[in-house]
């Protein structure tokens, strides 16, 4: 039987696919944006280049964070939702046991690391634990730097502008790390693409999983 004969199953639903292209977007014009609104300010010795900002100057920038802020606030609380009521997280991230992540870890450097479609090893649940831990500081620190008037506990509870300022570059630089990861991942195995987009995958049995393949 061909991999196209095999039955297939879902291993995605379609809110989760649709949440996860709607993030990817709205997650790419906050960070490009966001770079522009940066380079207005520097918070170090260095500015992104021009290709990589989006806005044009500094009004259009902040045009397109706040526009993009509000999409992937609604596409995450959707999504938290579901992933809470639904036992999203809980299949998928849960449990995260530090024995599985030094396993993972070690497999993973040594390319052994096994990949079954729909199921996250150690290596992976640790990512988007930290990636979601990440988002939520993010959205914090971007509050207390849009409203720190308004907000004023939270800026305190920061430290203080600057110190929010600072916290916020962290967190993006985090998830821009994650994301990077994650494409890298996909490259080395095209195959996970598909199932983001179809939400299906071929049937397998335990046998029949591949050995030497890093899951993305």
């Amino acid at each position: 039987m061909t991999t196209a004969d095999k039955p297939r199953r879902i291993i995605h639903p379609l809110l989760v696919r649709v949440a996860h292209w709607i993030n990817a977007f709205a997650m790419v014009c906050m960070v490009m944006s966001g770079w522009a609104i940066y380079n207005a300010s520097p918070l170090f010795g260095f500015d992104f280049p021009r290709w990589a900002t989006l806005g044009g100057w500094l009004g259009g920038a902040i045009a397109w964070h706040l526009a993009a802020m509000w999409l992937l606030a609604v596409n995450g609380l959707v999504y938290l939702g579901y992933g809470l009521l639904a036992g999203h997280f809980r299949r998928h991230f849960l449990p995260l046991r530090v024995r599985d992540l030094l396993r993972d870890v070690k497999d993973a450097l040594s390319f052994k690391l096994a990949h079954q479609p729909g199921v996250y090893n150690a290596v992976q649940r640790l990512m988007y634990i930290a990636v979601l831990l990440l988002g939520v500081l993010v959205a914090a620190s971007g509050l207390s730097i849009w409203k720190p008037v308004q907000l004023d506990s939270l800026v305190d509870l920061f430290g203080g502008y600057d110190i929010a300022r600072r916290v916020h570059f962290a967190a993006m630089a985090g998830i821009v790390a994650f994301v990077a990861v994650h494409l890298a991942l996909v490259l080395i195995v095209p195959s996970t693409l598909l199932p983001m987009l179809s939400g299906r995958a071929p049937r397998r049995s335990d046998k029949n999983l591949p050995k030497q393949e890093p899951q993305a």
